[in-house]
């Protein structure tokens, strides 16, 4: 009969892409070790988006009956105690079978009920955190941490250590000099114009969608401009799905994307929101951005975020809310080559840390401790 292998790695936290892609980066990471997809087990919400995104990564998993806490009184929030319960108590069953060495969080609402049955079971829990500020969950989750990751030198958690936030390997494999044409030809973008890649997070944004709209109609006859825009699927747009260039811009549009690596290499400018996995995939690649927080994120985190690079010259921060100053920020860096190289050579000098695998370190030595 044949022994199944211990569980290695419980990777607990999603809902939404801003976490559960930082889950399969951590994953990639201890896999880039040397364990096997079948040593990491996933843990995540029924209701997120990792029913889509995680299948394919062949990653052994299971989706809880969990739902966020809302900030305004609401009836769901009636139903987040019983959910709870009931998920740490099918969370500790699992972990009765597969034993695993260490859980980390990646945040969320998903990452309690592992965190929850973790510190039952004496097993060390890493709390991944790559906000700033944290978010609720890995707050509450760096209590019994035995150590945080984090990807500011500022988190304000307890027993930190300073390794960037989790990216995946296409991400960090993206060279903007060599991969540029390759990029540009699998998006059948056109070699010659300016390319801004236009980006709203997972579910789109209302107000960089309004800001391509304008910037469409500023620039009707320019022929050196190219839009690659990723509008998300929950507002509509005032533009054909495309636009040849023959009389003007060049323009593309999707609602979703999966390869996004293919879009940090092609681009000549990213507009984008200001959560982290955004944040820290511009400086990671080094490519020159326009970033605009979501002005009703938690705690204001996104501007936070965004913060760490434009205080550094890293991008170019325009706040919530105002295409027409969307539209202004993108045409000056679009005539300018020069403000662009800036952005991204300090951008990507910060993105080091992202670089350095130490993340997969610090998680394997709590694991052994």
């Amino acid at each position: 009969m044949t022994t199944k292998r211990r569980t290695y790695a419980v990777i607990a936290g999603g809902g939404t892409a801003g976490h559960v892609l930082p889950a399969i980066a951590v994953a990639e990471a201890l896999i880039d070790r040397g364990y096997s997809a079948d040593e990491i087990h996933y843990m995540g919400a029924k209701r997120g988006v990792e029913r889509r995104l995680v299948p394919p990564t062949m990653l052994p998993h299971t989706l809880l009956d969990v739902s966020g806490l809302q900030r305004r009184v609401t009836v769901s929030n009636l139903w987040f105690l019983p959910r709870m319960v009931k998920a740490l108590w099918l969370t500790d069953r699992l972990f009765a079978d597969i034993r695993p060495r260490v859980v980390v969080s990646v945040g969320g609402y998903a990452s309690l009920p592992a965190v929850l049955a973790a510190r039952r079971r004496s097993i060390p829990v890493v709390v991944v955190s790559y906000d700033r500020p944290p978010g609720r969950a890995s707050r509450l989750a760096s209590r019994w941490a035995a150590a945080c990751a984090v990807a500011f030198e500022d988190a304000d958690l307890p027993r930190t250590r300073l390794t960037g936030a989790p990216l995946r390997r296409s991400i960090l494999a993206v060279d903007r000099t060599t991969d540029r044409n390759d990029a540009r030809v699998r998006l059948g973008v056109p070699d010659d114009r300016v390319l801004i890649v236009v980006v709203g997070g997972s579910l789109g944004s209302g107000v960089l969608n309004r800001a391509v709209e304008g910037l469409i109609a500023a620039e009707a006859t320019s022929r050196s401009l190219a839009v690659y825009h990723v509008a998300g699927d929950r507002d509509t747009v005032a533009l054909p799905e495309d636009l040849d260039g023959a009389e003007g811009p060049w323009y593309h549009r999707e609602s979703f994307v999966d390869a996004v690596a293919d879009l940090y290499a092609a681009a000549d400018l990213w507009l984008g929101r200001g959560g982290a996995s955004t944040v820290h995939e511009v400086s990671a690649t080094g490519v020159p951005a326009v970033l605009v927080p979501w002005s009703g994120a938690a705690e204001n985190h996104q501007r936070s975020n965004v913060e760490w690079l434009s205080t550094r010259g890293a991008a170019r921060l325009v706040a919530d809310g105002d295409p027409e100053a969307i539209v202004e920020a993108v045409r000056d860096l679009c005539r300018d080559t020069s403000a662009r190289e800036d952005l991204g050579e300090r951008a990507h000098a910060l993105g080091e840390v992202h670089r350095s695998g130490a993340m997969a370190d610090l998680i394997e030595s709590v694991a052994l401790a």
